[in-house]
Formats: structure tokens, C-alpha cells, sequence
């Protein structure tokens, strides 16, 4: 069965992790090997995501991430592929007594593509850009404890907060730093990464050329070009002809048989950050009581359902948090698949003889598949369920904005999101005053270890309140050419590096 994300919704996190030092740009990747490659390659990476534009505060959506996150823009800090944040264009930073002011020292010498050398000008344009009125960016309520940014000199940036946060560094990876004199951003660029723009030739490719005034240390490969495809067998095809010599994340697991024991691919399972969700509409009957949401959680049996879908891959989850996540726990026993459960569940809740929902549902894969799955599942404990089909700007106005719905299907990209079941207004209203205490005492807290034991205390609650039904967790498989290297391995937040990849002749 074919799997297309084609616009999956990304949603800000909130957390802090150990930050350590790196000399420049790159890291280890999947299929890491020393010895002779071809510096002056080009690497073609097939994708489903092409951007929608080329602005991640205007909406350019997962494909914008996955071609220009590290390898066009970098930001003050860099979150690796193995979960770590780096300094990155911060050569150094300090942290108040009170934790309510960063003081950031910028890396000397650095230029964005057109010339021009990094300010710390620059840096406040590029918060606030992500701060403004008009901003798209899902890390904009993050930052919003942001309460004056200052530059006393060119290499200085000090940024005072409201209130302690003490996921502020982390959040800052997500920040891309441009240059505050670019314009026309939603199809040009003027990053500091190792690779620039050199075109963009809409519903085809994407290709980037290695940038020579780096500061770091320069792209293993001349050229990278993305390549975007409308399916995965058309995605697999290109693999299989030469095409493309690595495809970001494999969606038809069905054609792996193809790739496997064939000495010409390599295939890599990492870590995905993604989670399929049935979000209840927790405001709104029925779902406003805890024991019908309980009850929805018990009737579906969610191993069946990733197994109908990825044959093996992926992992249940019983929560919003993944495995990567440091505040996880293994709760697939919570609300764990029981119909007889489900149904005396509904008669206390009064619903003896079920109901009827709309579930609305994005028109991509895996949603329609999922929803006639669950449309079956709820039939057998007396829910009725009808399937209005949707587009995804039609998804983002009538649910994530109006909250006009009952139940919904949609994919959460990011790690560390569990914090948004603190906020009562996000889309789908979950309201528990204990879990906002715990979620904003956590971003207060004086240590990870502290933040990690409040945290795990709201993945707890939300769980055995089933305030969503966390489906699964998606697999992160690469396909790549045996003739490759150093790509990565995992799937944290749709990004995709591509400046370590080296290939052989």
C-alpha cells in the first residue's frame, strides 16, 4: 500500500536538550564510510514533499524543511539527526541567574549566499520574522516568551524572555537565520549554509549548489537536486532506474521485496517522529467525556491498522510521545484494544445503543485507509461513522483553525509535542487544568531531569484520558544506492541532510 504525506501538519514542541559543541556544518550519517568519493558528485534524492514555497514562516510546508533546513539555512543551533542540539552559528552563549536572558556570541567570518557577512542584525530580523503578525512558522508560540531582543554590537545578540524557558536553545534550532536584507523570499534565498539555491523548476526539481564561501566545512558533493514525485511507485521507479540514487522516506512498503537482498540498495529503519492521530474534538460531545474517547481507544485494534498499512514497519505508541522522546513510556496497554471494554464504556457513558460521528479526513494517504478501517472498527461496538473526505487547506480553516469538527484523522510530524495537550485552545480543546500545571511548570523547571518528570506525569494523564487516539508511529525507511553515504538515518521533523552524502564512482 502506497503511503503519501503530502502535507503533513507539523506542529511547534516545546523542550531542552544537551547542547555540545561542533566545529561546522555535518555529522554522521546512515551508510558512514571513510575512503576515496567524487567531490564534484551530484546527488539526486527522490521526495514525495515538494515545498509550496521557499519561506518556512509562510506556509512552504514539509518539502521547504526536508531540501533547505541544514543544507541552505542553519540556524543559532542545529537539532542532528541522532536528537542533539549543537551550537551552530552561535560560537558561544551565556544564560542569566534569573535564566531570563540569553547573551549569544555569533561565529566570526560568516557570509550568507550573496555576499554579504552575518550581523547580529540579522539574527533579531530573522526571530522576529518568525514572531510577526503574518508568521506561518509552527515554532511562533514557542517563542513567543521572547520579550525584547537587543544587539549591542555586530557579534552580539541578547534576548530577554518573560518568563523562564527552558526549551528556549532547543526551539532556536528551528529558527533558520537570513539575511535581513533579502527579499522575495517565498522564491529566492540567502542562507549561510553549505549549499545555495541554483534553481527551482516548480512540480519537478530542486537543485543546490555547493557554496564556496562556506565557513564550515564545505558539502562532500558539488550538486544535490531533489527530485519530486507525484507517487511512491513512480519515487521507486526512479530508484530502480538509476534515477535518483536515494529517496528521503520510503512510502510503498510493499516494494521494499525489490530493494532487498539486491547488492546495488541498501535499506536503513530509523527512528520517524511522525504520529497518525484520531484527534477527538474534545469540546464537543461526545467526546467531552472521557469515557467515550476511552471507549473509541478500545475499539480499534491500532496493531492491525499498522499492520494493514506498513506490513511490519512502524511502531505502536499508546501516547503522543515517541521512543526518542526523553520523556517516553511504553502506554499501549492504556485504552489497549478491548470492543467488550469499548461498549460497557459507552453504556455508562450513556450510549448503550452508540452513535453517530463525522470523522473528516485529509485526501491523502494513509487517511482514507485508516479512516474505512476505523469506520469498521466503530461499527462493531454501535458508532456509525460517515467519512467526509478533504483537502488539506480545507483541513487546516475548518479544523485546525474553526475547530468545526467531531473527530479527525491527521499526521504530527514533530518530537516533543506532547506539551500542546497543555494548551485548552489548540484545535482539538483538550482541557485539563492538572496537565497545563504540569506542562508549564515543566518549561520552568531548573533541570531536563526535572522537566522529564513532569512531562512524563502529562503523558501519563493525557493517556489514561485518551484525549487523542495516537494511532501509531510511522517508520522512517531510506532506500539509497549502495554507491552512498552519509545520509540520514532518521526522520526527526522531516529534515533531511544532505551535505555529508558522498558518492562513489
Amino acid at each position: 500500500m502506497s503511503i503519501k504525506k503530502t502535507s503533513v501538519f507539523s506542529v511547534a514542541t516545546a523542550a531542552a536538550l544537551a547542547v555540545t559543541l561542533t566545529a561546522c556544518g555535518g555529522g554522521t550519517g546512515a551508510g558512514s564510510a571513510s575512503g576515496a568519493y567524487d567531490k564534484n558528485a551530484t546527488v539526486n534524492i527522490g521526495s514525495l514533499y515538494e515545498p509550496q514555497n521557499l519561506d518556512n514562516t509562510a506556509g512552504g510546508g514539509q518539502g521547504v524543511t526536508e531540501a533547505l533546513n541544514g543544507n541552505v539555512y542553519e540556524g543559532l543551533f542545529r537539532l542532528t539527526d541522532d536528537g542533539k542540539v549543537e551550537k551552530l552559528l552561535a560560537q558561544d552563549y551565556k544564560v542569566s541567574d534569573d535564566g531570563l536572558t540569553y547573551t549569544f556570541t555569533l561565529r566570526d567570518g560568516v557570509k550568507f549566499h550573496s555576499g554579504k557577512t552575518l550581523t547580529s542584525a540579522d539574527v533579531k530580523y530573522s526571530l522576529e520574522k518568525v514572531l510577526g503578525k503574518d508568521s506561518q512558522s509552527a515554532r511562533k508560540s514557542n517563542l513567543e516568551v521572547v520579550k525584547d531582543i537587543a544587539t549591542p554590537d555586530a557579534r552580539t545578540v541578547k534576548v530577554t524572555l518573560s518568563k523562564k524557558s527552558i526549551s528556549f536553545v532547543y526551539n532556536l534550532s528551528y529558527v533558520w537565520v537570513i539575511d535581513s536584507q533579502a527579499k522575495n523570499l517565498k522564491t529566492t534565498e540567502d542562507g549561510t549554509g553549505p549549499y545555495k539555491l541554483n534553481k527551482w523548476a516548480r512540480g519537478s526539481a530542486l537543485s543546490l549548489d555547493r557554496f564556496a564561501g562556506y565557513w564550515g566545512r564545505a558539502a562532500a558533493s558539488k550538486q544535490v537536486v531533489f527530485h519530486y514525485y507525484k507517487d511512491a511507485t513512480a519515487l521507486n521507479n526512479a530508484l530502480l532506474t538509476n534515477a535518483v540514487d536515494v529517496v528521503t522516506s520510503e512510502q510503498s512498503p510493499d516494494a521494499l521485496a525489490q530493494f532487498k537482498n539486491n547488492q546495488n540498495y541498501k535499506i536503513t529503519d530509523g527512528n520517524s517522529t511522525t504520529k497518525l492521530l484520531l484527534a477527538f474534538n474534545d469540546k464537543a460531545k461526545p467526546f467531552n467525556d472521557v469515557r467515550v474517547r476511552q471507549a473509541v481507544s478500545a475499539a480499534i485494534d491500532d496493531k492491525k491498522l499498522l499492520e494493514s498499512v506498513w506490513g511490519g514497519y512502524g511502531k505502536l505508541i499508546g501516547s503522543m510521545v515517541p521512543p526518542t522522546d526523553p520523556w517516553y513510556e511504553d502506554l499501549t496497554e492504556v485504552n489497549a484494544y478491548n470492543p467488550a471494554k469499548a461498549k460497557q464504556l459507552l453504556a455508562e457513558a450513556g450510549y448503550k445503543n452508540g452513535f453517530g460521528i463525522t470523522l473528516d479526513t485529509p485526501n491523502y494517504d494513509p487517511h482514507p485507509t485508516a479512516a474505512t478501517f476505523i469506520k469498521s472498527q466503530l461499527a462493531k461496538v454501535g458508532i456509525t461513522v460517515k467519512i467526509n473526505t478533504i483537502t488539506p487547506d480545507e483541513w487546516y480553516t475548518k479544523v485546525y483553525q474553526n475547530h468545526d469538527f467531531t473527530a479527525t484523522l491527521q499526521e504530527h510530524v514533530n518530537d516533543r509535542d506532547l506539551v500542546w495537550y497543555g494548551n485548552p485552545d489548540f484545535y482539538w480543546g483538550y482541557d485539563d487544568k492538572q496537565v497545563q500545571q504540569w506542562v508549564a511548570q515543566s518549561e520552568e523547571a531548573s533541570s531536563t531531569a526535572g522537566q522529564t518528570a513532569l512531562l512524563k506525569k502529562v503523558n501519563e494523564k493525557t493517556a489514561q484520558d485518551a484525549a487523542s487516539d495516537w494511532l501509531y508511529l510511522y517508520p522512517q525507511i531510506v532506500v539509497a544506492s549502495s554507491k552512498l553515504s552519509g545520509y540520514p538515518h532518521n526522520g526527526l521533523n522531516s529534515q533531511f541532510f544532505a551535505y555529508d552524502i558522498k558518492k562513489t564512482d
